[in-house]
């Protein structure tokens, strides 16, 4: 369910801002009515579209008529100064260079949606529409997505079987039943052609007979309906079948049209987060999100030679759903999605990041980063920590746990300064390259030595157990290196830096 608060937080972002009115912003929304200058409405609904009013006054009157708690009118120059009030009417005020359409648009797509929710059973409610359809042909009804994903399905029915089972608590068709209809040329026929096609029982896997017909818009597979049944459908209920199919065509090129438009504006307003956006408190509350304890999280899919479509399937699932019912909120910019999660505790982004993955199919890998905790107006740096983390969970080794910043902030430093390093910015002078020049020369371990003596803070003893050797070879080494170059070992500022030298350097002397 939508309520005002909802709506005038998603159209914020389009440059409408709610400007009159004492309607509370808890209060909900399910209809929608346009109405012009030119006639009276001839319908009502909560939300009017005040098409061609030229005050607020005038838009409040049609609100009053077609008993709307919105209104929405072009805020022009016309109507500007009208400081109308009036009690049960909220208006709320478009920018001249927003389309009406556009509006539109946004306003159809989340009343709409949220009136089918109500139920709380999916973005359009396709359980009922399940339930309704399997009643008309007399089996059990799967509906799945294009690729195989089980989006519904009706109430238990006669001719249920271990397979129809297995693919709703998996939430998929299987591996080796997809393989079974395969073999049955289904695809194939879904992909072409609008008829149902029957599928014979199984009976060696326990696989009751299967009636299917493709769900298509225009030429686009959207996915298909399954009717678990003994023997082909005829007359009325095959008529049910495919017209059931039209219907749910309907529902998921709606629910698609309204995440697709959910999506933009979330990606909008997250995008400004993550550039710094000077009102950032107010485009967080915009999104849904509170003022603290944020972390960004930063992630790259890839399938082999599949990057694209890896990317695609992890952003799709990052924000399946809308807004209201799930706290992230998320971008896709360039090759990395980005998230931003409330969560106080790495293991909370940890947790988000390994659901989003098991929901993915096996063959994808991914690899994330996580930011340290952020307030709203620190997104800005908490992107770049995410970066940070991200690259070097793309240098760790495979399987292991995505960084956080607050975590590895050490590994972090030093990978900067690698980075330096290798750009030309690490010393080409110093203590450090005279001896291991001299190592490459002589074949000596003073570099190695040297890294040992200050990791063991000045103890010959420690120095030599890390490197298997006496402790007196380590002093014998150091009087020769002093001879090499001057290390100023006496010096705290030297060690420091030398340490920070040796502990930047891309080599393991």
């Amino acid at each position: 369910m939508v309520t005002l608060d909802r709506l005038a937080n998603v159209l914020g972002g389009y440059g409408v801002r709610l400007r009159l009115g004492s309607v509370p912003r808890s209060t909900p929304l399910r209809s929608v009515v346009i109405h012009g200058a030119e006639q009276d409405p001839a319908e009502t609904g909560d939300v009017l579209l005040g098409i061609g009013a030229r005050s607020v006054s005038e838009v409040v009157g049609w609100a009053v008529t077609a008993r709307a708690v919105v209104a929405l009118v072009r805020g022009g120059p016309e109507n500007g100064h009208d400081e109308l009030e009036l009690e049960g009417v909220a208006v709320m005020v478009i920018d001249p260079a927003v389309a009406w359409s556009e509006v539109a648009a946004v306003v159809y797509g989340l009343v709409l949606e949220g009136r089918e929710t109500e139920a709380g059973r999916g973005p359009t409610d396709l359980f009922a529409l399940a339930d309704n359809l399997a009643d008309a042909v007399g089996g059990a009804v799967t509906i799945e997505d294009h690729q195989s994903r089980v989006l519904a399905y009706s109430k238990p029915q006669q001719h249920l079987d271990p397979a129809r089972v297995e693919t709703i608590l998996d939430r998929q068709m299987p591996e080796w039943l997809r393989a079974v209809f395969d073999a049955h040329g289904v695809f194939v026929h879904l992909a072409s052609s609008d008829e149902p096609i029957f599928v014979p029982a199984q009976a060696e896997r326990r696989v009751t007979g299967r009636m299917v017909v493709a769900v298509r818009v225009g030429r686009q597979l959207l996915g298909s309906v399954w009717v678990s049944c003994p023997a082909p459908l005829h007359g009325t209920r095959r008529r049910a079948l495919t017209d059931g199919a039209r219907t749910v065509a309907l529902h998921l090129l709606r629910s698609r049209a309204s995440a697709d438009l959910e999506r933009q504006v979330e990606s909008e307003l997250v995008i400004r987060l993550l550039e710094g956006a000077a009102d950032a408190p107010t485009v967080a509350s915009k999104l849904g999100l509170a003022q603290e304890g944020l972390r960004v999280l930063a992630l790259r899919a890839r399938i082999a030679g599949e990057q694209h479509a890896a990317l695609l399937l992890i952003f799709e699932r990052a924000t399946t759903g809308f807004g209201w019912s799930r706290s992230s909120r998320s971008a896709l910019v360039g090759d990395t999605i980005y998230t931003v999660l409330p969560a106080d505790q790495a293991s909370t982004a940890r947790r988000w990041i390994s659901e989003r993955q098991a929901a993915l199919p096996a063959r994808i890998t991914v690899l994330a980063g996580v930011s340290g905790v952020a307030r709203a107006t620190e997104l800005a740096l908490a992107r770049a920590e995410a970066d940070e983390c991200l690259a070097l969970h793309e240098a760790r080794s495979a399987g292991a746990a995505p960084p956080a910043y607050d975590e590895s902030w050490d590994e972090i430093l030093l990978q900067r300064l690698r980075t330096a390093g290798l750009s030309g910015r690490a010393p080409s002078r110093g203590p450090i390259s005279e001896l291991r020049r001299h190592d490459r020369t002589n074949a000596t371990q003073y570099v190695a030595t040297l890294r040992a003596w200050l990791h063991a803070q000045g103890d010959p003893a420690e120095a030599g157990a890390q490197l298997g050797v006496h402790e007196n070879t380590i002093r014998n080494r150091l009087r020769k290196m002093a001879e090499v170059t001057d290390l100023g070992l006496d010096d705290p500022g030297k060690r420091l830096a030398m340490m920070i030298e040796l502990a930047a350097a891309t080599d393991s002397a």
